[in-house]
């Protein structure tokens, strides 16, 4: 891995592919880290893009400068990341895949710095205007159990002493049976043992409802920004797994009117939440399909 610095974090990051060809930056989500986009990455450096895969705040190499920095998980705050880690690598204009937190990561760029983003690909997580969550009905307010969990002071301090099976039971759970071996989970969990990972995450979950929980100050005008966006002007690609038991496929119909440039909808049967791990074939061929098209 690599890195470059920002005014708050050290960010890690890695790159595939051909130097000279666009970019493309991949954002993964929760919890996972940028190994799971090894596949998709390395084909979409076979078809010449620039491929940029950074480690979240909060995960595997990617370290905070200082101790009292807020550790906030806002979508916006990472939004802000990907940015200066544009900056540092001197990219103007960049295209994005985002996978879950990742997901709302391009998003939110999509509203806050369309000049900035040429195409975005969102897989598993569907837009939510305003950048708002919204209390979903009660199917999917129960596959939502773990956010609950994280709410309740007892339930966020057993999370902070078993992180890992913590992020094991939204493995177990999200999609179907026999996806992940357990070398691969046991590479990937060893990233949700940097020191802020627990924070960053009960960070992003529990600021939707509990207005004491910390924020970071110098997002407050982006965090104002995004609250008057509703609709996103950035051709979209959106993947939803057909057996996705964490974001029930339903919440990603009908949101069409929320796009004025190109939206496109792909619903891949019997793949669950994760699907860069699941079909990375898939993934790859309709995100490079999608990015070429809307490049320059």
């Amino acid at each position: 891995m690599m890195s470059v610095q920002s005014d708050v974090l050290d960010i890690a990051y890695s790159e595939v592919g051909d130097e000279t060809g666009p970019p493309v930056v991949l954002i993964h989500g929760w919890p996972d880290t940028a190994r799971g986009w090894r596949e998709v990455a390395d084909g979409l450096g076979k078809s010449g893009w620039r491929v940029i895969t950074p480690d979240n705040r909060g995960t595997a190499s990617t370290a905070f400068r200082s101790p009292t920095t807020p550790r906030d998980g806002h979508a916006v705050a990472l939004a802000r990341d990907t940015l200066d880690l544009a900056d540092a690598l001197g990219l103007r204009r960049f295209a994005i895949v985002g996978h879950d937190w990742g997901a709302r990561v391009a998003y939110t760029l999509a509203a806050l710095a369309p000049e900035r983003v040429s195409a975005i690909a969102a897989l598993a997580l569907a837009y939510q205007p305003r950048g708002r969550f919204v209390m979903p009905d009660f199917p999917q307010a129960r596959a939502f159990w773990y956010q609950w969990l994280m709410y309740v002071d007892e339930g966020a301090e057993l999370i902070r002493r078993h992180p890992v099976a913590f992020a094991r039971q939204q493995w177990d759970t999200w999609s179907p049976p026999g996806w992940f071996d357990e070398e691969e989970f046991a590479a990937t969990a060893a990233g949700f043992g940097n020191r802020d990972w627990t924070a960053i995450t009960l960070s992003a979950y529990r600021s939707r409802f509990l207005p004491d929980e910390p924020r970071d100050s110098r997002y407050d005008d982006l965090r104002r920004r995004l609250d008057t966006v509703e609709q996103l002007a950035v051709p979209t690609l959106m993947l939803q797994g057909g057996s996705d038991y964490c974001d029930n496929p339903s919440s990603s119909e009908g949101l069409e009117p929320y796009f004025s440039a190109a939206y496109r909808r792909v619903v891949l049967d019997g793949v669950g939440h994760f699907p860069h791990r699941e079909a990375p074939a898939q993934v790859t061929a309709l995100a490079h399909d999608h990015l070429s098209e809307h490049h320059g």
